[in-house]
């Protein structure tokens, strides 16, 4: 019932089951059209998490370090780096060639300064901050970080793909208030952004940088050669998702990011058409509450919703019913990693009993305060979700409003601290990259870093402390324990309800090859065959 509010009307599907697919004459064939998960609202890719901004980060900006197809750190801007006997002094080596979109070159300084900004913003980040004595640049290509003690995942921060990644930015950018968006887009990376042609829900255009020297190692994930193989990549913003699979299958786009899996069995019986998934560790889904105001600022309710959510529901909505990518995960950690066990205390287990969940929140002192529900109609990996939780609320005979909007605006809202009645938000819904939240230096959903953390503003000083012992532990095991330690807290605590496991289709015109396998979709590599 959830996923018929985010398919079209039957009349719009068949309109799209009776297009005649196209033996489309190819357009021209330097320029990739690709239809995102939701509309580009915001730029700046160290302002927020949303996937679609570090997407288009990507696009535009570089990193000094990636990570390959096995998760190992690899330099990317750095030619090579160094770190002193005391680990407390770390040289970054920047490659020779690097050039900034305006034509001016890559300096050291402009990178010291990005890292510095990225970390004001970033969980890893944050725990890297008050170890930094100094973001140095001795000379034009040497980066120096001067460390009050040891950070041994130096690179690893560095080169996290995800929520926020460390995108290196001119100076004269980089040194604007990490908490208000840069709006001006200079990178380094294989493409530029096209300013005079971004009309936020309907278009972004990125142009091939000329100037952009890629790595000589075969692309994988965020490291290696990030060759350009189209002059122009166009963004289509589609939020209907009838609309989107016409045009792929008329040939009109060539590539659809995240398909609708009501309209999979459609495209699969399209010639030439290829569905596909490229990210092989799925997706986790996520329901975050606002812990500033009431009704979730008490504990007591919180744990009661983790109790009443039953995954089964949620995921059945947002993938269509389809068995084959999705299974429910009831630990905090992300299932299929190493801290993924399904460790839940005994009085949280089991089939949900409504009945039972109502008397918790009479126990919590719940007495009818305003649940307001900010939620993305336009797109469907993220939205059924809400619907579900509405449902569930209402019968649980809390005071509910869904506030139904597109995502860009979700973005906009969450980032408010008022209550409800002064246009605050209670409850939204996302999902995370499983690599983006599989350990306690990354994850911004179980971190209690308060008034600096992500929307939510969850504070839990027990939860910083195991972090910051497990970014120092000296063996896997000791980490394991800390790992498990937070996880029991957060189910404690309910900073947010895990929704279970998925995996998001995408859909290419056939011919089209060179994806990487990750959870966002990069342009380099891509290519026609």
């Amino acid at each position: 019932m959830y996923r018929r509010r985010f398919i079209a009307t039957s009349a719009g599907l068949a309109a799209v089951a009776g297009a005649v697919p196209a033996r489309a004459q190819r357009r021209d064939p330097r320029v990739l059209v690709f239809v995102p998960q939701a509309n580009l609202t915001a730029l700046d890719p160290i302002w927020t998490t949303a996937s679609i901004s570090q997407t288009h980060g990507y696009t535009v900006f570089d990193t000094l370090f990636g990570v390959d197809d096995a998760g190992r750190v690899q330099p990317q801007m750095a030619e090579g780096h160094s770190v002193s006997d005391d680990g407390r002094t770390w040289t970054i080596r920047l490659r020779d060639g690097l050039r900034w979109h305006d034509g001016e070159r890559v300096l050291a300084r402009d990178c010291a300064a990005s890292l510095e900004r990225w970390a004001k913003r970033d969980v890893f980040g944050g725990s890297l901050l008050p170890l930094v004595e100094s973001w140095g640049a001795p000379d034009d290509r040497t980066i120096r970080i001067a460390l009050r003690s040891p950070f041994p995942l130096l690179p690893n921060a560095m080169a996290k793909t995800a929520a926020v990644s460390a995108f290196m930015m001119p100076e004269r950018l980089a040194r604007t208030d990490p908490f208000r968006q840069v709006t001006e887009m200079v990178g380094s990376g294989p493409y530029r952004f096209v300013a005079d042609e971004y009309n936020s829900g309907s278009r972004v255009v990125y142009r091939k940088f000329e100037g952009y020297v890629p790595r000589q190692e075969p692309a994988q994930n965020t490291a290696g050669g990030k060759v350009a193989h189209f002059e122009r990549i166009e963004w289509l913003v589609m939020p209907d998702s009838a609309t989107a699979a016409a045009a792929l299958r008329a040939g009109e786009v060539d590539w659809w990011d995240q398909v609708n899996p009501d309209l999979t069995p459609l495209l699969r019986r399209t010639r030439g058409v290829t569905v596909g998934v490229n990210d092989p560790s799925g997706y986790i889904g996520s329901l975050r509450f606002n812990t500033l105001h009431p009704p979730f600022n008490n504990v007591g309710v919180r744990r009661a919703i983790l109790y009443a959510a039953n995954q089964d529901d949620y995921l059945r909505a947002i993938t269509g019913n389809d068995p084959e990518i999705f299974s429910e995960c009831h630990s905090m950690w992300p299932c299929g990693t190493a801290y993924g066990q399904e460790t839940r205390p005994a009085d949280l287990r089991g089939p949900p009993d409504l009945n039972r969940a109502k008397a918790m929140l009479r126990d919590a002192g719940y007495r009818g305060e305003k649940v307001v529900i900010i939620n993305p109609s336009d797109l469907p990996s993220i939205g059924p979700f809400g619907l579900v939780t509405a449902d569930l609320l209402r019968k649980l005979e809390m005071n509910v409003e869904l506030v139904e909007t597109d995502w860009g605006s979700v973005i906009q809202r969450r980032a408010s601290r008022e209550p409800v009645e002064r246009g605050g938000w209670s409850i939204f819904h996302t999902w995370w990259p499983s690599p983006s939240i599989l350990n306690p230096a990354i994850s911004p959903i179980l971190r209690g870093q308060g008034a600096n953390g992500w929307f939510g503003w969850y504070s839990n000083p027990r939860v910083e402390t195991l972090a910051a012992e497990w970014l120092t532990a000296q063996d896997e095991a000791s980490q394991a324990r800390l790992a498990e330690e937070i996880q029991q807290e957060s189910y404690r605590e309910v900073p947010v309800v895990p929704l279970g496991r998925y995996f998001i289709r995408t859909a290419w015109r056939t011919g089209l090859t060179g994806f990487l396998k990750t959870a966002s979709s990069y342009p380099w590599n891509v290519r026609w065959a």
